[in-house]
């Protein structure tokens, strides 16, 4: 269906309206951290190796305490549900399909409850630490209700981001559907059928007990966005360890330090995340960050990584660099929008292959090894402070 993930892209912005796309696709003020997160990956070369016997090889390896078929899930990715319909629902199925976990964001369309009554895989929950702190609460019961396996807290969006395209769109400042906005989701008649064949407006699932937040998913994410405490602190971090009985992971650090914390604070994993650019333009990619804090609290909790991962070399470098695994994010959006469930089935399977010939082609058959054997795989170029402290000039 697609040869990698320039064709899967491209087929997600003639599929989806503009304004829709663009959402995926932009990030904060110049995009230079979206752009960092993809480019610091070529500087970090593979080292072939010949003359070894790969003829049986294993993608599988554990992921928050359990075995997976490969160290990999799908991260939060707000408002799926318009890119497909059911888009949390094709998404998780895909997921579940290749044994990985799926996580649904807080402005996910479909809710926890229904998610579980249609999929029978792990599940993962992103929760922001809000102001309301009764809808918090009402939101960590329903994971547990869900059964999740895992609660995703995201601390990297204190204030929001801005994000030019979304300027530019209009998206910034729509809370419904206005004339200008009709008429782009008009261009694409085949979106519109697929979204509104219920006949029911989008709504952000777990809001269904709060119709005071909004009639419509847009009305919706601002009242949710504008409860986002600007305020937190590690305080609230203990005040979620406390309500929450499970696997607690907290995402978005490109800090040391704040993994440090993190560890003191009860968190079982971390995710090295700057949002996808999305948030503080100008500051490093995820996969610079990744050694610093890897030898801060490696081994202390798992350590999880987003970010530009577009290739399976991408997944592959970052588990070499000591992640204990990845999560896919705008890939599998751009999926998803291109070709519903199939769409996100045909990006994991892109990752898989990709993967599985680099790791024969750098000579191991077992991915759970990698780590242990990084010098023997990865040679890193100088430059710009990635990965400083690994800088390797041998031949």
């Amino acid at each position: 269906m697609f040869a990698n993930m320039d064709d899967v892209r491209a087929r997600a912005a003639r599929r989806l309206p503009r304004v829709f796309f663009e959402y995926i696709d932009g990030a904060a003020f110049s995009e230079e951290t979206a752009r960092r997160n993809i480019s610091d990956f070529q500087r970090i070369e593979l080292r072939q190796r010949v003359l070894r016997d790969v003829s049986e090889r294993s993608l599988a390896g554990p992921l928050l305490g359990k075995e997976r078929s490969m160290p990999l899930a799908l991260g939060p990715v707000g408002f799926s549900g318009l890119f497909e319909a059911d888009g949390e629902i094709a998404a998780a199925r895909a997921a579940h399909a290749n044994g990985l976990p799926y996580c649904l964001s807080t402005f996910g369309i479909t809710s926890l409850k229904r998610l579980r009554e249609k999929t029978d895989g792990a599940l993962w929950f992103q929760l922001y630490v809000l102001t309301d702190r009764e809808l918090a609460t009402e939101m960590i019961q329903a994971a547990i209700d869900a059964d999740v396996e895992a609660l995703v807290l995201t601390v990297d969006t204190p204030v929001h981001g801005i994000r030019e395209k979304d300027i530019r769109n209009g998206f910034r400042s729509l809370t419904g559907v206005t004339p200008k906005l009709a008429f782009a989701l008009a261009q694409r008649p085949g979106w519109c059928a697929r979204i509104l064949r219920k006949g029911a407006v989008p709504r952000i699932g777990n809001l269904d007990s709060r119709p005071e937040m909004g009639r419509n998913a847009l009305e919706q994410a601002v009242s949710i966005a504008s409860k986002v405490d600007a305020s937190m602190t590690w305080e609230d971090v203990d005040w979620i360890r406390e309500r929450w009985p499970r696997k607690l992971i907290i995402k978005g650090l490109t800090e040391a330090e704040d993994a440090k914390s993190c560890v003191a604070h009860g968190a079982d994993g971390v995710v090295i995340s700057n949002h996808g650019g999305r948030q503080l333009d100008q500051s490093r990619s995820t996969i610079d960050a990744l050694p610093d804090i890897v030898e801060a609290v490696g081994g202390s909790t798992e350590i999880l990584i987003d970010g530009g991962f577009r290739r399976g070399s991408d997944v592959y470098k970052a588990l070499a660099l000591g992640a204990n695994g990845v999560l896919l994010g705008r890939a599998y959006a751009y999926g998803l929008a291109a070709a519903g469930e199939k769409g996100v089935d045909a990006v994991i399977a892109m990752i898989r292959t990709e993967l599985d010939t680099q790791m024969a082609q750098t000579g191991l058959t077992q991915l759970r090894e990698v780590a242990r054997h990084r010098d023997a795989v990865l040679r890193i170029r100088a430059g710009r402070g990635l990965c400083s402290g690994l800088v390797d000039t041998t031949g």
